[in-house]
């Protein structure tokens, strides 16, 4: 609008100029015409006149002047003025009417008397006795032996002015009327493309809201109506196919469900008869009797596998409820520490344990963060006995240790958990929070683990308003890190422990064998151990959708937590 504005008003200003110019060159011309007739009528009055004859030489100067100005009086177009410079009389003007008011300017009167040419000025002056108005002046020098006479012509430009002045106001109004009817043109074609886009991005909206039943409204046949419909049948597809997989999710989340509730009976009672034989295996052979403790061993993990697999449902079907108490996590972690020492003393690995000596009070469901310690404990150990049951040294040159790290602030609390094994390669660190999910694949497990701990970790966590994050690297190990708010309901901003370990070797330089060598002096200076990318916990964001960098230098890290952290 403002550019069209700007336009019109060029457009006009230049408009008015070429018009004002034009008609004071037309009148310019005609004025210079009728100059020339004038100086040629009194050319030919005067060349009877003879040098001496000033008596009638004075006579016939008026009458020229006179006739001259009844031409222009009549025509109201000019005044006639007529100056005699003869030296014998003195130099006077001569008019009929007022001399006075028709005395030429200074300037043109010098520039005839220097150059005897014709010339012409733009002067304000009085004429007949009217206030001063522009006034075309033109000067034509006429010599006669009785000596140089001055023709002068006085051309009001009252009707000029007016004309010019006439133009600029229609122009100016024309101007105004087409700046509207642009602006209304615009209004008109902003209102017929905006207001399709803005129901567009209302339903848009609206669909993102969950109301898969919006729709846009749709007129006419143009191309804004195609989009709209484009547009409808797009979210069509999209609620066919979102209910579908909606009921594919219900069908699976129930099958789960229902499977695990109905095996529960058949296998109670299986429990019951392997129990039996378990206790009674002395009593059979060799291959009886390992028979009897391999059933017992698989009868004992389906059950946790089907312990898992009710908690998960119970998550996805949002039954999960969350009863926090004060809790201390200092006692959590001893308990951890104590029930899985024997497990990992079996396959050489130490569980440390470093937290305050005074308790550490918060407010949290003690059964489900007691799951979380021990599902990353037990995670820990299993990947970490891989370096202790084998002839290599640890990645850093430490015994087969898995070590609990405490600390807390007056907003959250934080565990790590960190070991000292194979570490994760950058393309494990967003799976290794999915279901049945193995670091390893050919590697079979000795803890007994179902696959879905980590992911129940993960959920636990959520429930707590929480971040569960895993950093690693391989030749490295991992570490998990385990935030909460201290009090139920609160928001998270930071850690009070950082998620990159301060042993882990920066733009590590792996070797043929997998392990890290001394990185060059370059390397070493200002390293980076890799950005971390946070998922909010407080929404419910799938884990596929979750975040993850890796640095240039290898480092992975998988991330689930709420902000961006370093």
């Amino acid at each position: 609008m403002l550019i069209s504005s700007a336009v019109v008003a060029v457009l006009g200003i230049l408009m008015v100029e070429q018009i004002s110019r034009g008609m004071v060159q037309f009148h310019r011309a005609y004025a210079i015409e009728e100059v020339n007739d004038g100086r040629s009528y009194a050319l030919q009055r005067l060349q009877q006149l003879r040098a001496g004859d000033l008596t009638k030489a004075d006579a016939v100067l008026k009458e020229v002047t006179a006739n001259l100005s009844d031409r222009g009086e009549r025509a109201k177009l000019f005044e006639v003025s007529v100056e005699i410079g003869n030296p014998g009389l003195p130099k006077h003007y001569v008019a009929n009417g007022r001399p006075a008011e028709l005395q030429a300017p200074a300037e043109l009167t010098a520039l005839v008397d220097a150059r005897n040419v014709l010339g012409y000025q733009y002067v304000s002056m009085k004429l007949g006795g009217q206030p001063p108005r522009p006034v075309l002046a033109m000067a034509a020098p006429v010599s006669t032996r009785a000596g140089l006479v001055n023709l002068y012509y006085f051309f009001p430009l009252d009707g000029q002015v007016d004309s010019v002045a006439l133009v600029r106001h229609v122009t100016f109004g024309v101007g105004v009327l087409l700046v509207l009817a642009l602006g209304g043109i615009a209004f008109g074609v902003v209102r017929m493309v905006v207001r399709p886009v803005s129901a567009a991005a209302r339903t848009a909206e609206r669909l993102s809201a969950g109301v898969l039943t919006e729709r846009m409204p749709v007129h006419g046949e143009d191309e804004v109506a195609r989009l709209g419909r484009a547009f409808n049948q797009m979210a069509e597809s999209l609620q066919q196919q979102i209910m579908q997989l909606e009921r594919y999710s219900n069908l699976q989340r129930r099958f789960t469900s229902d499977v695990s509730h109905e095996l529960r009976t058949p296998l109670t009672t299986i429990q019951m008869a392997t129990d039996v034989l378990h206790r009674a295996r002395g009593e059979f052979r060799g291959e009886v009797a390992r028979s009897a403790e391999l059933l017992h061993d698989q009868v004992e993990h389906f059950q946790a596998l089907l312990a898992d697999l009710l908690e998960i449902s119970r998550y996805d079907g949002g039954f999960a409820v969350l009863e926090p108490e004060p809790t201390d996590v200092v006692e959590l972690l001893r308990q951890a520490q104590r029930s899985l020492s024997a497990f990992a003393s079996g396959v050489g690995v130490r569980i440390a344990l470093d937290a305050p000596a005074h308790p550490v009070v918060c407010e949290l469901d003690s059964r489900r963060v007691a799951r979380i310690i021990a599902n990353l404990v037990s995670n820990a150990v299993e990947y970490g006995r891989a370096v202790a049951t084998s002839d290599e040294p640890t990645s850093i040159g430490q015994e087969p240790v898995v070590r609990m790290t405490l600390m807390a602030d007056r907003h959250a609390v934080a565990v790590t958990v960190r070991d000292y094994g194979v570490g994760l390669a950058p393309h494990e660190y967003e799976a290794v929070f999915h279901r049945f999910w193995r670091g390893d694949p050919s590697r079979a497990r000795h803890t007994g683990g179902t696959g879905l701990g980590l992911s129940i970790a993960l959920e636990d966590t959520r429930l707590h308003r929480g971040w569960l994050q895993a950093w690693g690297q391989r030749g490295q190990g991992a570490q998990f890190r385990l935030t909460l708010p201290r009090h139920a309901g609160g928001v998270l901003e930071s850690s009070p422990l950082p998620l990159v370990p301060e042993d882990a070797i920066p733009d590590a330089v792996m070797s043929s064998d997998g392990l890290p060598q001394s990185p060059p002096a370059a390397a070493q200076a200002g390293s980076d151990l890799g950005m971390l990318t946070f998922v909010d916990f407080t929404s419910a964001v799938p884990d596929e959708l979750a975040e993850d960098t890796v640095d240039e230098s290898g480092t992975a890290a998988a991330a689930r937590g709420m902000g961006v952290r370093q």
